[in-house]
This record gives structure tokens, sequence and C-alpha cells, in this order.
């Protein structure tokens, strides 16, 4: 590339015009000029259309073959922005947030960005939910996986529902009674209806299930950690139902990312794998309506940490104890 080019930065709803780059200007430098545009640090940008082989300071905007004009898609967040996500409210419970910070900052940046909240927004405008059950006023919302959270689904057995996870009907019969509950799989819709029925959990009687989700709900997302992913936004939910919101809503998943759009509402389950060898001892879904129990009168979700839900757990049983 000869002489001097302008490559175009789309963030956060807008573009910025990145002047006066040489063809052997670095990635680094390039980095240094969105700073001073953007006051977005460059150890913060994720440059997500920009295929970098090597180490930003020594790749060059020839070697990358970058034509004047292109248009660079970044995600990052100021410092103050991420500041301000992490500044704990001064009137909060005595259960609070305390996650790992470098993964809490690539949440939050994920959940915010502009990107991704348009993905969001089009799902919730085109995606079609079959309401089985209406939601009820004042009921929480719980949403489920289905594989290795309420079944395995590897395991080889007779029957399917050999492959059930234990206590999974007085689970969901318990939750009931505080939640509204929503089945979400990143799998097919024909797969999640095939699944409920063989577990007898569609028809059952004690409880309901409002309406499924499929992998149609969910979007795409990049990160640092896992790379190009799929994973499910509670929003897509929230704005279909003003009902729900961060402050009444909890996901139950055994894989992480799925909930890094809202990290904030997401359970990581311990997974339920080799049924044959653990359909006798695994006890976490008693243990999990336990908690449903102990958090349903919480007013606002967004005050807990789910990651440290056994210990919050505990203490309520601890206070329920006669003396």
């Amino acid at each position: 590339m000869e002489g001097e080019t302008t490559i175009i930065v789309k963030w956060n709803g807008n573009e910025y015009n990145i002047k006066d780059l040489q063809g052997d200007s670095t990635i680094l430098e390039l980095k240094a000029k969105i700073y001073e545009e953007t006051g977005v640090k460059p150890d913060r940008q994720k440059l997500l259309n920009l295929k970098c082989k090597g180490q930003d300071a020594e790749q060059t905007i020839s070697m990358l073959k970058i034509k004047p004009g292109f248009k660079l898609m970044m995600m990052g967040s100021r410092e103050e922005d991420i500041a301000e996500a992490n500044r704990i409210p001064k009137d909060v419970s005595e259960v609070i947030n305390d996650l790992d910070v470098d993964q809490d900052i690539e949440d939050i940046e994920v959940e915010n960005a502009e990107i991704y909240l348009a993905k969001i927004q089009k799902r919730i405008e085109t995606y079609k939910i079959e309401v089985f059950n209406p939601p009820r006023e004042g009921k929480k919302l719980l949403v489920l996986d289905i594989d290795y959270t309420l079944f395995d689904h590897r395991s080889v057995a007779s029957s399917g529902i050999e492959l059930m996870r234990p206590y999974l009907h007085e689970f969901l019969t318990r939750a009931y009674q505080h939640y509204d509950i929503v089945i979400w799989s990143a799998t097919s819709m024909k797969w999640i209806n095939e699944k409920m029925k063989l577990l007898a959990v569609t028809d059952n009687p004690n409880y309901k299930i409002a309406f499924h989700l499929d992998c149609l709900a969910m979007i795409n997302v990049v990160t640092s950690k896992y790379g190009l992913v799929e994973v499910k936004p509670l929003g897509v939910i929230w704005g279909k139902y003003q009902q729900y919101s961060a402050k009444n809503t909890i996901m139950f998943d055994d894989i992480r990312r799925n909930f890094i759009m809202n990290p904030g509402s997401g359970l990581k389950i311990k997974p339920f794998k080799q049924a044959h060898l653990n359909r006798d001892k695994d006890k976490e879904l008693l243990k999990l309506a336990d908690y449903l129990e102990a958090i349903a009168d919480v007013e606002d979700f967004q005050t807990l940490n789910h990651r440290k839900w056994k210990e919050y757990k505990s203490k309520r049983s601890h206070r329920k104890r006669p003396h």
C-alpha cells in the first residue's frame, strides 16, 4: 500500500475515521490511533473482522492487504464505562457480585456491544414463540437448558427415561410455585418437543411449561476466550414479555458461555453425565430447588452472586434452624 490511507472503525453505533495510516503502519499503531478517537485502550480493543496472524507490533497494514475505506468492527469498553458497570450500588444486600474480574469485563463488553444488541432486537421482532401456558402475574422466571442439565443425551439406555436427571419432576413442581418455567435448548424445536414428551414434562399435572425456545432464538458472538459461539440472550424473552427482566430471571445451564450476554442472570449447573453411574447419587436438582425457594422473595436478582448459590442457601437454612 502506498501513501496514506483511512480506515473506518465502527464501534458503539458510531463510525470513526482513522487517518494518516501508512502501508508500514503496524496494527499496534492502528490501535493507538483508535484509542485517540474512541477512548478505548488498545488492550481492550477486539477488532472483529481483522485477520491478524501475528503480534500487533509485527503485522502491518500492507501485510493484511487492507484497502482505503475498509470498515473495521470493534468491541471494547472505555475504562470509565467498565468502572461504572462494576460499581456496587450502596443499597444492595450482603450477597453481591464478586466474580472473576477479567472475565466479567469481557462479559460487560459483550453484553453491551451494539452489534449484539441489534441481533437481539431482530430476534425479538422476528422469532415466533408458541405459548403453552401464559405468564402468571407476580411470578419470577426460570430458564432451563436440557442437555446435561435435565437429561444425559450422550449415554446409552434401554429407554430415554433412564437418562432423566434424578428428581426432575420434584424440582419442576417446587420451582413452579414461584417461577414461570421456560425450556431453552441449542437444538431444533422438534427435538425439544420430543424430549419433553419423553420425559413426561409436557403435560405434567403438577406444573406447567410456559414455552420452548430453540437454536433459532440464539445469536452468534465473538469473544477472546471462546471465539465465535452461539449464546442464549435473555433479552429475547425480556423484549417480548415486559414482566420479566434481570431483576426476576435466572437461567440454569451446564455451559457458562451460553449466558455470556447476561452473566449476572446465569447459574452454571453441574452437568449430569454417565447416567447409569450417577443416577443414584446425583441430587443437584434438589439442592437447586432449595436455592430457588430461598431467593424467591428477593426483589432484585441483580444483587445476587449465583456462583455462590450453595453458600447463600446454607446461610438461609442456618437462619431457619430452631434454637
